[in-house]
């Protein structure tokens, strides 16, 4: 390829995220071991390390008169080093020892636990000690960093090629993430909570946002000759259009919670007997006509694979987080038996899938990329509610901030994204400059959403 060509860059990338095949399950099983552990090793850390960083009293509006600006800072760096940092090494110069640094943080985190479980009977603990809806938080925090971490990591030759997306079968870390967010909100969701509406006009109200988001996005790549994969969604479509459809879908057909796993499982596997008797001829086919459909086959048609997942996290959001027997003195503890039992059931379940049915496909979200992505979600929410056996805080700064802004670090993330991709040749820097930038990006990004949460700032469109 002649390197002085217009788009030859433009090309080059394309090409460095294509065709690839990802890893192995029991690798992201490794790498979403870590994740949740790097949050409970900062929630054991004793809080009274930054006096005045935290409010007097709980209130999730809290401004800057309750705080105090250097030990909130200073509190925000530390947690920016215990949770974001190591998982940027993880994803990168460590990603050779993931099923070393799993075993031995997995076997730390257990000692600890049992030293002090056995050595100190009055356990002490800040906050809410069995609220379910921390370890909610805490997962969708953990989805976010990762997120912002690998859109950016994967234009480097220090991310492995083998965690980016896959091209049509595998299983890769990136392959999660819109999975991911699909379930994330669909678990704490308004159908989860039993407060449906199926008024058309308040539906297109509040996914109008993602909408004009997604042609945003389209206009913004397309005036600056991003680079885009298409084999991804499409020629036109993008993320954004598949929350908004999916959010559409879920509440035009109003399915009561506690009947839309059923629904959800229907649709999937309706969805599963299409793709295996031709439709996945038409998706995976490189071949595309000149009608909106056909330019966007991808995106369109995974629609009904998220929408599926999407239902199926509404039905377990309801069963083990809004439904009546999540309160009483046994509540975590059952719950916790219960994300344990499904996480193992959807792991097995996928590796049935994946061998006799049809193996994981994020491109056309098919039935065993739900089941994987459903597991591996699981899997990070059970780490995260051993915070009951871990004395200390059950969040942290770090953690707050994102959760009330979780729309603007996303939206964040992808403008500095696209500013270093446009200022700086990413394939050609060096391993060095790579961790570099990527280190100042994540920390400008968490300072910057820091500080948005001390001054008391929201981004919220509905």
């Amino acid at each position: 390829m002649d390197p002085h060509l217009p788009n030859s860059s433009k090309l080059l990338k394309e090409q460095f995220v294509s065709n690839l095949n990802g890893s192995s399950m029991l690798e992201i099983f490794a790498l979403t071991t870590t994740m949740p552990i790097l949050i409970l090793i900062r929630h054991s850390i004793t809080s009274n390390l930054f006096i005045g960083a935290y409010p007097k009293k709980k209130n999730d509006d809290a401004v800057s008169g309750n705080r105090n600006l250097k030990a909130y800072l200073a509190t925000l760096s530390l947690d920016y080093l215990v949770i974001v940092v190591p998982m940027l090494l993880f994803f990168t110069v460590l990603a050779d020892w993931s099923y070393i640094t799993a075993c031995l943080l997995l076997i730390l985190t257990l000692l600890y636990i049992a030293a002090k479980r056995s050595g100190d009977s009055s356990l002490s603990f800040e906050g809410e000690p069995n609220s379910l809806r921390s370890y909610i938080m805490s997962y969708r925090i953990i989805v976010m960093i990762i997120t912002f971490l690998c859109i950016l990591a994967v234009d480097f030759k220090i991310f492995p090629r083998r965690y980016a997306k896959t091209e049509t079968y595998g299983t890769s870390l990136m392959d999660l993430g819109v999975g991911a967010f699909v379930l994330a909100n669909s678990l704490v969701s308004r159908q989860a909570r039993n407060i449906t509406s199926v008024n058309l006009k308040g539906t297109i109200i509040s996914s109008s946002p993602l909408i004009i988001l997604g042609f945003l996005r389209l206009v913004t790549t397309t005036s600056v000759d991003y680079q885009v994969h298409v084999g991804e969604y499409g020629v036109h479509w993008n993320f954004f259009f598949t929350l908004g459809a999916v959010s559409i879908l879920t509440s035009i057909i109003n399915v009561p919670p506690r009947y839309s796993g059923i629904f959800g499982l229907l649709v999937l596997v309706g969805y599963q007997f299409c793709l295996m008797n031709g439709l996945n001829h038409y998706l995976l086919s490189n071949e595309r006509g000149m009608d909106i459909i056909s330019q966007n086959k991808e995106g369109i048609f995974s629609i009904f694979g998220y929408w599926g997942l999407y239902l199926l996290g509404v039905n377990l959001g309801n069963y083990l987080i809004f439904g009546s027997h999540t309160s009483g003195f046994r509540s975590n503890r059952w719950v916790r038996l219960r994300v344990w039992v499904l996480c193992i059931l959807f792991w097995l379940l996928t590796v049935l899938l994946d061998r006799h049915v049809e193996r994981v496909s994020r491109r056309t979200c098919n039935l065993p990329y739900v089941t994987m992505v459903v597991a591996d979600n699981l899997q990070l929410i059970s780490i995260l509610m051993l915070a009951d056996l871990v004395p200390g805080r059950k969040t942290s700064i770090l953690e707050e901030a994102y959760n009330r802004n979780l729309l603007a670090t996303f939206l964040l993330a992808n403008i500095l994204t696209g500013l270093v991709n446009l200022s700086i040749d990413t394939l050609s820097v060096s391993s060095f400059t790579a961790l570099s930038v990527m280190l100042i990006y994540s920390y400008i990004l968490s300072t910057v959403i820091g500080f948005a949460d001390y001054f008391g700032m929201k981004l919220k469109f509905w």
